[in-house]
């Protein structure tokens, strides 16, 4: 008897296509994008050193208060602008896009889209 795939197997596998593609650098490193039920999550990677550089999520102390949940539109916008900030004053202007296997729709675009416009370039 087959097993049925998960939700989440499907955008692993997804995920791993992609990241044969995509990499980050010490110049131009990559900006990952996870989203669970609750909480969303961003983190700037360097793959050559295997360091994440800067994290953010809707878990944040800096985030938490304001936020009443932290897995809609609002929290994720919150997010991305967070990032950008925090990449900026690490000097990061321009990063790769890794949406993680998700579609770019919601939630992920919408976070990438506040890191736009706190100033990253992808």
């Amino acid at each position: 008897m087959l097993k049925a795939k998960s939700r989440n197997m499907s955008r692993r596998k997804r995920h791993r296509r992609v990241r044969v593609k995509i990499s980050g650098t010490t110049e131009r490193p990559r900006l990952n994008v996870f989203r669970s039920s609750k909480h969303i999550y961003a983190q700037v990677i360097d793959d050559q050193n295997g360091k994440t550089l800067i994290a953010a999520s809707s878990l944040d102390p800096e985030l938490r208060s304001e936020l009443p949940t932290g897995s809609n539109r609002e929290a994720a916008r919150k997010v991305g602008e967070l990032l950008a900030k925090r990449a900026l004053d690490q000097g990061i202007k321009s990063v790769v896009f890794d949406r993680g296997g998700y579609l770019y729709h919601g939630r992920v675009k919408e976070m990438a889209d506040a890191a736009r416009e706190g100033g990253l370039i992808f």
